[in-house]
């Protein structure tokens, strides 16, 4: 492949918001910008549906100060979708849509912000301009509060989900203690197969306000040792608080929250939710003690007020990085994480690049040795891992004492 390549590029973000996915786009937007390959720089609507609707903003008409602010806005500021793109070989018509809108504007280059499915469908469309012969060079951002991203050793959004996670639980803690009647506390925390953040929620335990208890997905629940867990620990202490992935589930795989048939994504997966009030339920039928049922839901996956500098520094790195790699001539591969200590111990990140293939549709779970014998629990070496993932205060623009988001033009490219 030649190096040089000069055309247009889109970056598109998908799947669930984060506090830090839109400094991911701007370390994409702003090194496209000052770019001498790349010819203008579009933002897809609403991720690949905006390509296929023909949805594009151009990101040269906005202010360079409002874009700077991206690094200060949570959630996806270009909007966000859960669109599966079909097999080419089954139905081809998406491809030969966005084939077309990449001729139309000239693309050369595209960058999608996201997670597993979002890998999937950057690995399709790098695949599917190679078959057709169009040379445009395809470059995954990694993204996903969820941290299950394979091949790199964390992602993008984790840390201040990590953060937020650890902080409210933190808070649940010195709140559920402050009676002398004592109670037991439930905490729902997303994660439906990989329990990385409700593991966070251990991070508490730094600051002596962590969970007693933590159940993780990556083990099968066992609601009569979930009872009698927290009742030991009721009746020892007078309080016991509960961190629960929303995913747990039984023996026989079905989740354990009630709520698991309401409904699915786009791309088939369970939407669960309710769990805490089941388990809040149960417990209290079997003890009659106090009992809250507390579900963290979308708080916990834009809570950019507590969002980790670190997090926040290694997403826009991951943006940036990917536009270096794509002029450079690289194309069909994934921004990703390694993790390094530097001569005095200290916690260093840098990017590589691994092959979309590898990661499209693989979950990396906690390994089951950082999960407790008594299977309630996470060990020290899960904190080890966290912790520097969510170190550091950003600073934050204010207007009002409140928070100052971008505030885009979003000027549709014709």
């Amino acid at each position: 492949m030649n190096t040089i390549l000069k055309g247009a590029c889109i970056v598109g973000q998908s799947g669930g918001p984060t506090s830090v996915i839109n400094a991911s786009a701007y370390g994409v937007i702003k090194t496209a910008l000052e770019s001498d390959f790349i010819t203008k720089v579009y933002g897809a609507a609403n991720g690949i549906v905006g390509v296929l609707d023909d949805r594009l903003y151009d990101m040269s008409c906005e202010d360079a100060e409002e874009l700077r602010l991206l690094m200060n806005t949570p959630s996806s500021e270009l909007g966000s979708c859960r669109y599966k793109i079909a097999d080419p070989k089954k139905d081809d018509s998406d491809y030969k849509r966005i084939h077309e809108i990449f001729i139309k504007y000239d693309v050369r280059y595209f960058f999608y912000i996201g997670g597993n499915d979002s890998m999937d469908t950057c690995n399709k469309i790098s695949s599917y301009m190679q078959s057709v012969g169009y040379e445009c060079r395809v470059i995954g951002v990694p993204k996903t509060i969820d941290n299950d991203l394979f091949g790199t050793d964390h992602c993008p959004g984790f840390g201040s989900a990590a953060k937020y996670i650890a902080t409210t639980c933190a808070e649940i803690y010195k709140d559920a203690h402050v009676y002398n009647t004592g109670m037991i506390v439930i905490i729902e925390i997303m994660g439906r197969h990989a329990g990385w953040l409700a593991g966070s929620a251990a991070l508490a335990s730094v600051c002596c306000c962590g969970p007693d208890l933590i159940y993780l997905p990556e083990i099968p629940f066992d609601m009569d040792k979930f009872i009698n867990d927290a009742k030991s620990i009721y009746d020892k202490n007078s309080n016991c608080i509960v961190a629960v992935s929303e995913g747990i589930h039984y023996e026989d795989g079905s989740f354990v929250s009630e709520a698991k048939v309401s409904s699915t994504d786009g791309f088939g997966h369970a939407q669960l939710g309710g769990l805490a009030a089941l388990l809040a339920h149960n417990i209290k039928e079997k003890t009659g003690a106090k009992v809250r049922g507390i579900e963290l839901s979308l708080l916990q996956r834009c809570g950019a007020h507590l969002a980790s500098e670190t997090d926040l520094n290694e997403a826009f790195m991951a943006g940036e990085a990917a536009v270096n790699a794509a002029v450079s001539g690289i194309s069909g591969q994934m921004v990703a994480f390694e993790r390094s200590c530097g001569s005095d111990g200290e916690y260093l990140c840098s990017t590589n690049l691994i092959p979309l293939s590898s990661v499209a549709n693989l979950e990396k779970k906690v390994p089951l040795e950082w999960i407790t014998k008594e299977k309630n629990g996470v060990t020290q070496e899960f904190i080890d891992y966290a912790l520097p993932l969510i170190q550091g205060e950003p600073e934050r623009a204010t207007e009002n004492s409140l928070p100052r988001y971008a505030r885009l033009k979003k000027i549709l490219a014709k």
